[in-house]
């Protein structure tokens, strides 16, 4: 991280952005075990490992980013190595009417993965639901990024409801939506 700089992403940055490698490859994987009146999850190992790539209209733009037009407001926060090429990001809005800061998307490169850049982007992005007024921080992963799972529980994010039908039609289709929220009082 040392040899990172973090600042707000700006227009320029859009295209290095989408072109940021968000794949990931995991050995488990989620499942969702739904009864009468409730949800479980397991933890299943999937040999091979698998890998997931998203569709190009799920990255920058395409999963809930914004494309800037009136009344957006998404804040998007760059790591950018000594040539200022970004090497991860994070996007992010304030829905006012909840106060709750919702985490659009997170990426680090896998070059640049396991060295706390992912853990910095979303320090800086809860600084700034804080100073936004926000009381908590939601996102959405899907099941199958159990990578994702791990680091979001890291950082204080907790399982808070889950959508079994969001990904149907999709190429994601099969997988399971989970939603992770933590308070921002600390």
């Amino acid at each position: 991280m040392r040899d990172l700089a973090y600042r707000v992403a700006g227009p320029d940055d859009q295209s290095a952005l989408a072109a940021l490698d968000d794949s990931f490859s995991t050995e488990y994987v989620y499942e969702v075990a739904a009864g009468d009146v409730g949800f479980g999850l397991r933890l299943v190992a999937v040999d091979p490992p698998l890998v997931k790539v998203f569709p190009e209209e799920d990255g920058p733009g395409g999963d809930g980013r914004s494309d800037g037009g009136p009344g957006d407001d998404l804040h998007e926060i760059v790591a950018v190595d000594a040539d200022d090429t970004p090497v991860g990001f994070i996007a992010v809005g304030v829905e006012e009417w909840n106060r709750r800061l919702v985490v659009h998307q997170v990426t680090v490169h896998p070059d640049h993965r396991g060295r706390g850049i992912g853990g910095e982007l979303m320090r800086r992005a809860l600084a700034h639901g804080r100073e936004r007024g926000a009381r908590t921080a939601w996102l959405e992963v899907t099941s199958v990024n159990v990578p994702a799972v791990r680091a979001y529980r890291r950082m204080g994010f907790r399982l808070c409801g889950l959508d079994t039908t969001l990904y149907t039609g999709t190429e994601s289709e099969g997988e399971t939506a989970l939603f992770m929220a933590r308070p921002l009082d600390r």
